[in-house]
C-alpha cells in the first residue's frame, strides 16, 4: 500500500499525548454535523469519551515520508492550480478546498481539463455548470483527493496539465463580470398594440435583465407589420443600446413577423431556432456587433428558457456562435 508506514494504527486510550493528522467530524442527526477535532490537535485524557462517542476506538498517527503529501495540503494545491480572475479558496477543512466566487458574474469551467483531471486515480474535481450565474461567495469547485495520504507525482501531473493549459491561453475556472447594458425592448402585435389586451412581456423582460445589472432603456411598441419593426430596430441602433429584444411575433403563423424584420434590418442572421424546450423558437442574431433576440412567447411564462442561457452570456461580453447554440440541446429539455 502506498501509505504503508506511514499511517499507524492506535487504540484511542493509548493516543494521549499524539497529534491528528487529520479533522474528526461528529454527527447529531437533526442538530449538528461539524468538526469535532481539528487536524493537529494534540490528544488529551479528556478528549477520550468524545472519541469513543464518535466511534473512534481507534486513530491513526501519521509520518510522511518524502514524496507524498497530506490530502489538506493535495486540496490546496489542486485549488490553486485552478485559480482564474474572480475566484477565492477557502481553508482546507476535511481534506476540501472550496474555489469560490468574489463576485456577481458568470462563471466559467474548463471542462476538458476538469474530465481529464478526473480520470486520474484518487483526484476529486467537483464543480458546478459553466456559464450559470453566481453571487458573491458561491462555491464553484471542491478539490480533494481519496485516501489521506496522496503520491506527490499525481498532484504535480494536476499542476502540470494546468499550467499547460494556461499556457495555450485557456482560463480553467474564473467567473466573468457582468457589464451593465442598456436594452431596448420593441414589443410586437397588433392586439398589444391597439390595447386588446396587456402587456405580459416587458414586465418579465425589465425583471430578468434588471437581475444581471442591467437596465431596459426603452419599451416600444408595434404593430405586425414588418417595416414598423424593421424601423425601432433601426431606431435603438441609432440610439447605441447594447441589446436589442424583440418579443412575440416569433411563430410559423402567418401573422408573425418578426424574424422576418430581424433580417430585413440587416441582421447577421446566427440562428432561428434552438434545440432547447422551452425556447426552441428564440432568434440570436448581430447588426455589426450589436446582438438582436427573438423573443418566443415561453419567456412570458416558463421560469427558465433559452432566453435565460444566453442572456447572461451577452451581457458577460461574449458573442454568441452557432456552436453554442447546438450546444444547447443537451440538457436542454425541460418538460415543455
Amino acid at each position: 500500500m502506498e501509505n504503508e508506514g506511514m499511517l499507524r494504527e492506535v487504540k484511542v486510550e493509548d493516543a494521549v499525548g499524539m497529534i491528528l493528522p487529520h479533522d474528526l467530524t461528529q454527527i447529531l442527526p437533526g442538530e449538528f454535523k461539524g468538526c469535532l477535532f481539528r487536524k493537529g490537535h494534540q490528544i488529551s485524557e479528556a478528549d477520550i469519551p468524545a472519541l469513543l462517542s464518535i466511534g473512534k476506538e481507534h486513530i491513526y498517527v501519521m509520518e510522511l515520508k518524502e514524496g507524498y503529501l497530506h490530502e489538506d495540503e493535495a486540496a490546496l494545491r489542486m485549488a490553486r492550480a485552478i485559480q482564474g480572475d474572480n475566484v477565492t479558496l477557502t481553508e482546507p477543512h476535511e481534506g476540501k478546498v472550496n474555489v469560490k466566487s468574489a463576485i456577481h458574474g458568470l462563471v466559467k469551467i474548463n471542462r476538458t481539463f476538469i474530465d481529464r483531471v478526473n480520470a486520474m486515480d484518487q483526484i476529486v474535481m467537483s464543480t458546478v455548470m459553466t456559464n450559470v450565474v453566481v453571487k458573491p461567495g458561491a462555491s464553484l469547485v471542491g478539490t480533494r483527493v481519496i485516501p489521506l495520504i496522496v503520491d506527490e507525482a499525481k498532484i504535480i501531473e494536476v499542476e502540470r496539465i494546468a499550467a499547460e493549459l494556461r499556457a495555450e491561453g485557456a482560463a480553467l475556472v474564473e467567473v466573468k463580470p457582468l457589464k451593465e447594458l442598456r436594452v431596448g425592448v420593441i414589443t410586437t402585435g397588433s392586439e398589444v398594440f391597439k390595447g386588446r389586451i396587456q402587456d405580459k412581456f416587458g414586465p418579465v423582460v425589465k425583471e430578468k435583465v434588471a437581475a444581471l445589472g442591467s437596465h431596459v432603456v426603452d419599451q416600444r411598441f408595434v404593430s405586425d407589420d414588418s417595416e414598423a419593426i424593421v424601423r425601432e430596430i433601426h431606431a435603438f441602433q441609432a440610439e447605441g443600446v447594447d441589446l436589442i429584444l424583440v418579443t412575440g411575433g416569433m411563430s410559423v403563423d402567418p401573422d408573425d413577423r418578426t424574424p422576418g424584420a430581424i433580417k430585413a434590418a440587416g441582421a447577421r442572421i446566427v440562428s432561428y431556432g434552438t434545440p432547447m424546450l422551452p425556447g426552441s423558437m428564440l432568434m440570436i442574431a448581430y447588426l455589426g456587433d450589436l446582438p438582436v433576440m427573438g423573443l418566443p412567447g415561453c419567456v412570458m411564462h416558463d421560469p427558465y428558457t433559452s432566453f435565460d442561457v444566453l442572456l447572461p452570456r451577452i451581457c458577460a461580453g461574449e458573442e454568441i456562435v452557432r456552436q453554442d447554440i447546438t450546444e444547447m440541446g443537451y440538457g436542454g429539455f425541460y418538460q415543455c
